[in-house]
């Protein structure tokens, strides 16, 4: 059996701007994001921690390190996924996310599974 079949998770995520917590005025910009995470592979694994990535309009970077997700540690079965949501707050009306989880595969094997970027932006601000 490859590894990469055994140990393979898929992350999808889609940010959404909220409006009503943000203010324009004041640089405060509010955005949720939607997780769906799947385990595509043959083993069974934990999600431990995570790694965000995130980047606002002027290339400013904050990088966020946490255990788990949402206060939880997931066991994905084989098939299986885990959805959830959270947010983050920019001083720009646009920018980036992306990182990875780190996982632990019921063998006792870590691995990464990588959340590809994905944009965070204010409706019509973006052509």
């Amino acid at each position: 059996m490859s590894t990469a079949q055994t140990y393979r998770i898929e992350v999808e995520a889609v940010a959404e701007f909220i409006p009503a917590q943000s203010s324009m005025e004041e640089d405060h910009y509010v955005f949720a994001y939607h997780v769906t995470i799947r385990n595509t592979g043959n083993t069974a694994a934990r999600l431990i921690s995570r790694h965000w990535v995130i980047t606002d309009g002027t290339g400013k970077v904050q990088e966020v390190h946490g255990q788990g997700v949402i206060g939880e540690q997931p066991l994905l079965e084989p098939g299986a996924s885990f959805r959830y949501s959270s947010g983050c707050v920019l001083e720009t009306a646009v920018g980036t996310m992306h990182g990875s989880y780190q996982m632990e595969a019921s063998d006792g094997h870590r691995f990464e599974a990588t959340i590809p970027p994905f944009m965070l932006a204010m409706p019509r601000v973006l052509h």
